[in-house]
């Protein structure tokens, strides 16, 4: 484990955080400061911060186009055109095709959709999947997910005599496509409030609008906004302005659902829904849909979202649950030869990582990627000729905290034959003869564009806390830390740093490969001791070890979270960090 500069979030107006502790009814100091932390300095703020509601939702016609795809839809519904709804194989591109489907059948239509396969169509809109619109009578193609930079797929359809509206959200090029109206927030020209929507989140508002423009209940909306939620935590959007709304409605409804496919996906997770979060829906849910459009055809996790027939749904999910059994396995696979293969570039301490296996599935280096960006803080790029002739090779690229890979591979696009996506994550692909290039160009364009010590790895605190301020599972602390959530991307979990602690008790390791830390702390002499669990924290051991012999404290960056053993639930710290003295920046 790289070690990790410990910063604490810098607050500019001390005022504010004790302003804000006696306006929020003697909220405590560390609550108070992580609020001022994140921007919130006043008790409106607040308020917008802890009950902002669906009437927060911004007006979907500020979105550039939105007026004209909003004609187009009403009017494919009021005449019963045939509407073919395209999609992406991730989460956020086959849960905006599986709602984009449900409203329009709710509308009276019966839409047909087509989801690109990965090894065969390659990623966004294609004129394969343009002739499936055709073959099935379409007038309209509504895409999600995908688009923004499809010119050449857009002025095809065009040609077909097929009209096509855009949903995304990924970075726009110079040009727009030619269509009937192309809805991203990311768009230059586009005023709209809020640029993180998730596709899913772009494809919500446009329903929005639709049924506003005819003067239904937006009531009608809501019901969706379950696979808005999956989309928007699988697809690592932020949680912020609209989508923190969005996610913790889409939460709510979630918890709630009588969809088949999800109630059915669920047991194949073994989640229980009605206690559903951000990290159930990343680690258990997102991934099981992701399976399908990983290895094999992304249909699958379609069908199963909009299957309606209970028996059904549990045969779909069963066929992705053995997917995801197999992703597992290649990911595995791929990230032990990966991480080999990055630890010898390592020793000449590039910027960026560029590693390239011959026979890696392209449906994990994606994670894979990710995995290796985690472990060695460097923005990384994975590249296979799996199923590629003509010595073509393509990619998946995953970035770090504060580091845009899109923009670095932007600068060497004249490398590339193609590439998309955004600050944290994209695609590319490119003729084999150019790896060492890439891997040089790109290491020198992050180099040029960021400060050192952004490659070393960073735990943001949020701010110092006496255990004595958590007052157990009912008290105030706990109930209000977890109207922080929804947790994700620009709203993470709080972080705080527990000074001055000493070790209760003997710490040890634990875990089926003693991987883990587990301890008990005390802030002073006949303080309250608290459990400590540091997943993966197993190598601080001797440092927590030397704290307990010779006297010296320590220091915990942590997480409060609950945990319930034997039917009891108690409040424990997770420890993010351990080291002995020391300061956190300021």
């Amino acid at each position: 484990m790289l070690p990790h500069r410990w910063t604490l979030r810098p607050v500019n107006d001390h005022d504010a955080v004790t302003r804000l502790s006696y306006q929020l009814n003697r909220l405590p100091m560390a609550l108070a400061r992580t609020l001022v932390a994140r921007g919130i300095h006043t008790f409106d703020e607040a308020k917008h911060y802890f009950r902002d509601g669906l009437p927060a939702l911004h007006d979907p016609f500020l979105m550039q186009d939105m007026e004209a795809a909003v004609e187009r839809v009403t009017k494919a519904i009021d005449q019963g055109e045939r509407v073919l709804v395209y999609g992406d194989y991730d989460v956020d591109g086959t849960t905006s095709t599986a709602m984009m489907v449900s409203f329009l059948r709710a509308q009276g239509l019966d839409p047909a959709f087509f989801v690109p396969n990965r090894f065969v169509h390659g990623y966004g809109l294609s004129e394969a999947g343009i002739d499936q619109a055709v073959e099935a009578g379409a007038t309209l193609i509504v895409a999600l997910d995908c688009g923004i930079t499809a010119h050449e797929a857009a002025l095809y359809a065009k040609a077909k005599g097929i009209d096509l509206v855009i949903c995304d959200h990924h970075t726009a090029g110079e040009t727009i496509p030619e269509a009937v109206a192309v809805l991203d927030p990311k768009r230059p020209d586009c005023g709209y409030p809020f640029d993180g929507l998730s596709g899913c989140g772009v494809g919500f508002k446009l329903i929005q609008a639709v049924l506003q423009r005819q003067g239904r209940d937006l009531d009608e909306a809501w019901p969706y906004l379950d696979l808005v939620a999956v989309s928007t935590a699988s697809d690592i959007v932020p949680l912020r302005d609209e989508n923190r709304v969005l996610m913790r409605a889409g939460l709510e409804r979630l918890r709630q659902t009588q969809r088949p496919g999800l109630l059915r996906l669920a047991e194949q997770a073994r989640v229980d829904l009605a206690t559903a979060s951000t990290s159930s829906i990343v680690f258990n849910l997102g991934p099981r849909i992701n399976a399908a459009g990983r290895l094999d055809d992304a249909t699958l996790a379609v069908d199963l979202l909009i299957e309606n027939d209970s028996w059904k749904a549990k045969l779909l999910a069963e066929e992705l649950e053995a997917l995801n059994q197999q992703r597992r396995t290649l990911d595995t696979d791929t990230r032990t030869v990966a991480l080999a293969e990055a630890e010898r570039f390592m020793a000449a301490d590039p910027k960026a990582l560029v590693l390239y296996g011959a026979d890696w599935h392209p449906g994990v280096i994606g994670i894979t990627a990710s995995r290796v960006a985690e472990h060695f803080h460097r923005p990384t790029v994975l590249l296979t000729s799996y199923g590629e002739t003509n010595g073509h090779v393509k990619g998946s690229a995953r970035s770090v905290k504060g580091i845009n890979v899109y923009n670095a591979l932007h600068s060497c696009a004249d490398l590339l034959e193609r590439f998309g996506g955004h600050a944290f994550a994209a695609g590319l692909a490119l003729d084999k003869t150019h790896i060492p290039e890439l891997r040089a160009r790109l290491s020198d364009a992050i180099e040029g564009a960021i400060q050192p010590e952004q490659l070393e790895p960073e735990i943001e605190l949020d701010a110092p806390l006496d255990l004595s301020e958590v007052d157990g599972h009912g008290g105030k602390f706990w109930r209000v830390l977890q109207q922080f959530g929804p947790f994700g991307p620009a709203n993470r979990k709080p972080i705080f740093w527990g000074r001055d602690l000493r070790v209760v008790g003997q710490p040890s390791t634990c875990g089926a490969d003693r991987q883990h830390l587990r301890m008990r702390v005390a802030q002073r002499e006949g303080g309250r001791a608290m459990s400590v669990i540091g997943f993966g924290l197993a190598e601080r051991l001797p440092d927590v070890l030397q704290s307990a012999r010779r006297g010296r404290p320590l220091e915990l960056a942590f997480c409060v979270e609950d945990n319930t053993w034997n039917g009891r639930t108690t409040l424990q710290l997770r420890a993010k960090d351990v080291r002995l003295g020391g300061e956190a920046t300021a």
